[in-house]
């Protein structure tokens, strides 16, 4: 059974049931998120997270059979970010300054604070439960990447595979971004270090 994906920017206006749903939902994902990663993935209980949330452990269940789902649900909320901000980029920039726009892009996303970021990011790259999670998460934003930046590149027979290299390069260098970020505890910003890595790749990559 998949965890419930629910839409946060409907279209056209919720019955009050729906609206409820998607309450409950965000409230779930919020509860949980926020106990996993001060407490710890096998630390926490779903008993805990359901008390947190205000609601009984079987409406719990309803939504996310397990809790590596929430956190799946969390990761989901930023996919979309990544090509809706190389869309909404100027015609002419290269593929790397759309690739950065949009990376940058999903860093707000991650939580309310740096502090809570830094906790999520901790969380989901260091729990050794949570690797396929990251590891799916890293698919999807990669795939989403890989599309949107498809439809920007100039007409060509390689413009799939052009796409497909350019976004694995930006998610390489998000991870390193984050890798660091974790090493430093958190005591510089996260977007100047995802930049530095960025250019260091640039550089490295590019000829001489």
């Amino acid at each position: 059974m998949e965890p419930q994906i629910l839409p946060s920017l409907p279209e056209s206006p919720l019955s009050r049931r729906e609206q409820r749903r998607i309450e409950t939902h965000d409230a779930l994902v919020d509860a949980a998120m926020s106990l996993l990663s001060s407490q710890g993935f096998d630390e926490t209980t779903v008993d805990e997270i359901a008390a947190t949330a205000g609601i009984s452990r079987r409406t719990l269940f309803r939504y996310f059979p397990t809790k590596a789902d929430i956190v799946t649900a969390w990761t989901l909320q930023m996919t979309s970010v990544l090509a809706a901000t190389v869309d909404a980029c100027p015609d002419g920039c290269s593929a790397q300054t759309l690739i950065g726009h949009a990376l940058e892009a999903v860093i707000p996303h991650i939580a309310p604070t740096e502090a809570k970021a830094l906790a999520f990011v901790v969380l989901i790259e260091r729990t050794p439960a949570l690797q396929p999670v990251s590891l799916r998460k890293y698919a999807q934003w990669e795939d989403s990447l890989a599309n949107a930046l498809s439809r920007r590149l100039p007409p060509s027979d390689g413009r799939a595979l052009s796409a497909r290299v350019a976004a694995r390069s930006g998610i390489a260098a998000f991870r390193t971004a984050l890798d660091e970020w974790i090493r430093i505890d958190g005591k510089q910003p996260l977007v100047p270090i995802l930049r530095l890595v960025m250019k260091l790749q640039s550089d490295l990559l590019s000829p001489a």
